[in-house]
């Protein structure tokens, strides 16, 4: 009796196996059909937007030193693609361990420096239009860099325990895969759901919801500005929610796999395969960060305009009065 139970549990684990080979097999083209438009716009995009804002424009506010910042996480978040689609068919030497959780870093430091970015966008946003007296006093450049350098310290430090994650690697592995069991700890799980995606979306939301509020209950309601504004509100929340949301639900799920939670075989492979394309697909926040560019471009621009403007008018009567 005990031999049949044995040769049943085999034969399932042998279907497990299988479930799960098939799993990679679908990913493995799936990942090129999604990452490679994202690396080409993506890279593309982003490096456009750099030049405008650092170049063209050659007006820095608040937004724009905001918007340089996501520019820059957006970059780091690309630059290890690459890497992440030769790593998606092909096992690494021992010897590229300490370069894999380096690429690592990288990623989930351009990944959640992007979403602390969209926050503090967020909240900057909501300070000047719900509280435009304070605004003066708690708005300005050098506020605006001095939070994007404490984001930049805040993640590198986040982020260090990737270099924890493959020291029990003793063969050759896939870089971005298979983390080790200190990965999947609870307290890890539980801040980066809580800390990296739960805390700033919440911000993200309610500051959104209250500075479209108070955009639309003012008398300028269909002013360009106000307009700009709006979209520029719903632009982050898309390029936040949209990626990350699934990413996160992702992740929870497969938390669930590794502490045993979930042991269906089927259930694995549907959440093995969900996380992988979730994953994905948050790399998009890349591209659709660009929205929020432009926007952002159009606003420094329209308001350069407006200074030049007034400078002109106050030049023309002062040379009429002469």
């Amino acid at each position: 009796m005990s031999f049949f139970i044995f040769y049943d549990s085999l034969t399932r684990q042998r279907a497990c196996v299988r479930m799960f080979q098939q799993a990679c097999s679908i990913m493995k083209p799936l990942e090129l059909v999604i990452y490679v438009p994202i690396f080409v716009f993506g890279l593309l995009l982003n490096v456009m937007a750099l030049l405008v804002f650092c170049v063209v424009l050659k007006k820095w506010t608040e937004s724009s030193i905001y918007m340089t910042n996501l520019t820059m996480m957006d970059l780091l978040l690309l630059l290890p693609l690459p890497f992440k689609m030769h790593a998606g068919s092909n096992k690494w030497s021992l010897n590229k361990k300490v370069f894999c959780s380096f690429l690592e870093s990288l990623y989930f430091m351009g990944m959640y420096g992007s979403i602390y970015t969209i926050m503090c966008i967020s909240i900057d946003r909501y300070i000047a239009i719900c509280h435009p007296f304070h605004a003066k006093r708690m708005r300005s450049r050098t506020a605006a860099r001095v939070v994007c350098a404490a984001i930049w310290v805040f993640i590198v430090l986040a982020i260090s325990p990737v270099y924890t994650f493959r020291t029990e690697v003793k063969e050759d592995f896939r870089c971005f895969h298979g983390f080790s069991e200190k990965g999947w700890q609870l307290a890890i799980i539980a801040s980066l759901e809580v800390f990296g995606f739960l805390l700033p979306a919440l911000v993200l939301v309610v500051c959104s919801v209250q500075s479209v509020k108070a955009l639309r209950d003012t008398k300028a309601r269909s002013s360009p500005e106000r307009r700009a504004g709006v979209r520029i509100i719903y632009s982050s929340m898309c390029a936040f929610l949209v990626p990350f949301t699934p990413s996160h639900v992702a992740i929870f799920l497969q938390y669930l796999v590794r502490s045993k939670t979930i042991t269906h075989c089927a259930m694995q492979q549907y959440i093995s395969l969900f996380v992988q394309v979730a994953l994905c697909l948050s790399n998009v926040t890349c591209c659709l960060d660009a929205v929020c560019y432009y926007f952002v471009a159009k606003e420094v621009r329209s308001s350069s305009s407006a200074i030049r403007m007034s400078i002109r008018r106050v030049t023309s009567v002062s040379t009429s009065e002469a």
